[in-house]
């Protein structure tokens, strides 16, 4: 990580003020949603479900977003609302999927599988936003890919290497798919409508159908507790707010590269907060999977030779 920042600060003519907005916005949003990560795992230690965690991020999400909308005077459900509800309907499972991941994980390793994504999006908007995909970017995907394997396949050939669990794996996969296809859709929402209508969706959804899925598991929270409940809230809403902006200034799969850097923030907030170490597998992996990701937003900002597809 210290050699790609150097590199790009030395790139030619390049300063701090120069870095695009976009990739400023999704810096932001990746230190708001490693702090948010933080705040899931730690209410989630005092016995709170992962349904009702959504259903409070939701909460607080609706009325900054609604209160947000209202200041722009802007219509409420937006232009092309079938797409702005399959949005809201895809980033709600990706959300339930993540904050599972997250309860379940260590920090860094549930956070490195998440941020998976960004090769699921550079797929998809190669089929449905008809981008041209760079060299860089097919090295990024099988980088990610030897990453996965590394992180979660120790313990088939080393029988004391405690292995991470399957099914947890598994929900961490199918949250970074729909995170991914949440940004496609995002991508493709910024031409039409404001980027707090489309925010606004993710609470509507995520709200009702989190109550729904709760059911009669409902805990009271304590003051600590309902503290870390508002955290999660704001610190999601920096993160939807920095993604949303980033998707409509920049390519889809160059934007969510720069996403990687939360892995690096989790990892550190895993230590620092819930002394977690990560292991030798989870760090080989990992630095596969960010490799993988500098040499994709680098080839990007050097203009590399592009496949048409």
């Amino acid at each position: 990580m210290i050699v790609y920042v150097n590199e790009l600060l030395t790139m030619p003519n390049l300063s701090l003020n120069q870095i695009p907005i976009g990739v400023r916005y999704m810096l932001m949003s990746a230190l708001a949603f490693a702090l948010m990560s933080s705040c899931v795992k730690l209410v989630h230690t005092y016995g709170i479900p992962v349904f009702e965690i959504v259903a409070a991020r939701a909460i607080v999400s609706l009325l900054i977003s609604y209160a947000d909308v209202k200041r722009k005077g802007i219509c409420v459900w937006g232009n092309n609302r079938k797409l702005l509800l399959t949005r809201g309907v895809t980033g709600s499972l990706a959300l339930i999927c993540v904050y599972y991941a997250v309860s379940t994980l260590p920090l860094a390793e549930a956070t490195i599988l998440q941020y998976l994504n960004p090769v699921f999006t550079a797929i998809l908007a190669i089929l449905f936003l008809k981008e041209k995909i760079h060299i860089t970017t097919i090295i990024c995907i099988f980088c990610s890919i030897i990453g996965l394997v590394l992180m979660v396949s120790p313990g088939l050939t080393l029988d004391h290497v405690q292995q991470l669990p399957l099914f947890s794996i598994g929900i961490a996969l199918l949250g970074a798919f729909g995170s991914g296809v949440s940004y496609i859709i995002v991508k493709r929402l910024s031409t039409t409508e404001d980027s707090s209508v489309i925010i606004l969706y993710f609470p509507l959804i995520a709200l009702p159908l989190s109550v729904i899925l709760l059911g009669n598991d409902f805990v009271m929270p304590s003051k600590e507790a309902l503290g870390l409940l508002l955290f999660v809230g704001i610190f999601t809403q920096f993160g939807q707010v920095g993604l949303t902006k980033a998707m409509k200034t920049e390519v889809a799969s160059k934007a969510t590269a720069y996403s990687y850097i939360q892995v690096v923030f989790s990892i550190v907030l895993g230590w620092l907060v819930f002394s977690e170490v990560p292991s030798v597998w989870t760090l080989a992996g990992g630095s596969m999977i960010i490799v993988g990701a500098l040499v994709n937003v680098i080839g990007s900002l050097r203009a590399p030779k592009t496949l048409k597809v």
